[in-house]
């Protein structure tokens, strides 16, 4: 039997859970996000805390962590923009190596976007490291495509991302 998986939104109190993530998914996959370890290690942990409390309330921001066996192994942020372009955005998505095979990312991202959807957007951006073609790969499979749009990653300025937009049906 397969172990099971269920994502929920992040509670107010799991700032060390969201700490914990963080830094795994930064040790597994440097490449992959916007800040590096020493970046996230240097963090006040009461920051993660705050990042939590907000997390689990705001209408344009939420944290949706995912669960085998009750245990957390994986994460992923979703958030609008602030105006005037508000576009939604799925970012961030980590899921521990070792519950990837039971597509714990694609429960991820489907779960933010319905979330974004309930929160009244039509699409869903991802940046996706250009040289990161798992991800891509995984992104297209989940109905996402380039939209054309590329810039400098934010903490590995020599590599890009693209922009990727799905059409949700509303």
């Amino acid at each position: 039997m397969s172990p099971s998986l269920t994502v929920s939104r992040i509670a107010a109190h799991q700032g060390s859970v969201l700490r914990e993530l963080r830094t795994a998914s930064l040790r597994e996959a440097p490449y992959a996000f916007g800040e590096t370890l020493e970046d996230a290690l240097l963090v006040d942990p009461s920051l993660f805390d705050d990042t939590a409390a907000l997390h689990a309330k705001a209408p344009r921001l939420a944290t949706f962590l995912l669960y085998t066996e009750g245990h957390p192994c994986g994460l992923v942020h979703a958030y609008i923009e602030e105006a005037p372009s508000a576009r939604a955005f799925v970012s961030a998505l980590w899921v521990a190596p070792a519950v990837r095979h039971l597509r714990g990312g694609e429960l991820l991202v489907n779960v933010a976007s319905q979330w974004l959807v309930q929160q009244g957007v039509a699409e869903v951006h991802a940046w996706i490291s250009e040289e990161n073609r798992t991800a891509v790969r995984f992104y297209e499979r989940l109905g996402f495509g380039p939209t054309g749009d590329r810039r400098a990653m934010l903490s590995h300025e020599e590599e890009a991302e693209s922009l990727f937009v799905r059409h949700m049906h509303v």
